[in-house]
């Protein structure tokens, strides 16, 4: 499986104000991209060409990725951009990049996930069972709403919406394999979820299987607090830092970043990163906190489990505040 489809183009309404500005793809862990870690994970395993949705500030992303005309490539890989001006969701947004994606399976990455999990094992297990889809599961991390026959190693239901047999429940990760046939249970045009085109594709007699990967990483970046647990759970200065086991497009984590200016007796303390550009007053102390490109920490300002904005200024004291 050699072309991917990253999902580009959520509103991240769950994280606003974060989003305002930046797609939710585009929110930063230690100065990098989100939808990069789902480039980077899906490169390790030979993906090469990956198709993008966007809407909201697609701009953004055309400032990331250099794109001209749509077109742009990511270490080595092709990038093609395709905007949405009507948000297709999930399954709309693979239907409009069909022209795309060929005939052959292809996988389908969240952009706001960032996993570190076995893709050739699931790549194997479509290909070994014939699957028209092939989902990652998980028995824990988040919600437990797809039901799952491992027997069968097949999809039996997705929160009990078909009636299906009442197997165990698991997370689904937002990564999975789809084989061409998924495009007749989505329409030419308008917006459509993936699950009911799961659904609707088991009640044809389609194979949708699953395969479940408890290894590795996984995090759903869907609050402030979970971007915040990131920051914990990557940081430097954890006693223990964890590194994803794939290979990254430059040296991360790094908590300052090199164009980052620090005035004199500054504390920094805890999961806390500077963005570019970023400048903080002397005296300042920041605590657990995430700013951003060109934002400006005054002096003597203090700062705990705070996130400022691209460009944004703080001073004072502020506790669990987006600013």
């Amino acid at each position: 499986i050699g072309t991917a489809f990253v999902l580009g183009a959520g509103l991240g309404t769950r994280l606003r104000p974060l989003t305002d500005d930046r797609p939710k793809p585009l929110v930063p862990i230690f100065h990098k991209p989100l939808i990069t870690f789902a480039f980077d994970h899906l490169r390790a395993f030979g993906v090469k060409h990956f198709v993008v949705n966007t809407h909201h500030r697609p701009e953004a992303y055309e400032r990331l990725l250099g794109a001209r005309k749509g077109l742009a490539e990511y270490v080595g890989c092709s990038v093609r951009l395709r905007h949405e001006p009507i948000l297709l969701d999930t399954a709309g947004g693979i239907g409009n990049v069909r022209d795309w994606l060929g005939d052959a399976p292809f996988l389908v990455h969240n952009g706001d996930v960032v996993a570190d999990l076995p893709l050739d094992r699931l790549m194997a297990e479509h290909a070994e069972q014939a699957n028209a889809a092939t989902l990652v599961l998980r028995r824990s991390g988040g919600p437990l709403q797809v039901q799952f026959d491992e027997d069968r190693r097949a999809l039996t239901d997705i929160r009990g919406m078909i009636g299906g047999r009442s197997e165990p429940a698991f997370l689904f990760s937002g990564v999975y394999a789809l084989s061409p046939a998924v495009f007749r249970y989505i329409p030419k045009e308008g917006p459509l979820s993936i699950v009911p085109v799961f659904l609707k594709m088991l009640q044809a007699g389609e194979r949708v299987g699953g395969i479940i990967l408890d290894e590795g990483i996984w995090f759903d970046l869907g609050t402030r607090e979970s971007y915040l647990q990131a920051h914990r759970f990557f940081s430097p200065a954890s006693t223990h830092p964890i590194q994803l086991s794939y290979e990254l497009d430059r040296p991360w984590p790094v908590a300052v970043h090199p164009e980052a200016e620090i005035g004199e007796e500054v504390v920094l303390e805890g999961a806390t990163a500077l963005g570019a550009r970023a400048t903080v007053g002397h005296g300042a102390h920041l605590t657990d906190s995430v700013v951003w490109e060109d934002a400006k920490i005054a002096s003597r300002s203090r700062l705990e489990a705070c996130i400022v904005r691209d460009g944004r200024s703080a001073a004072g004291e502020w506790s669990a505040a987006d600013l």
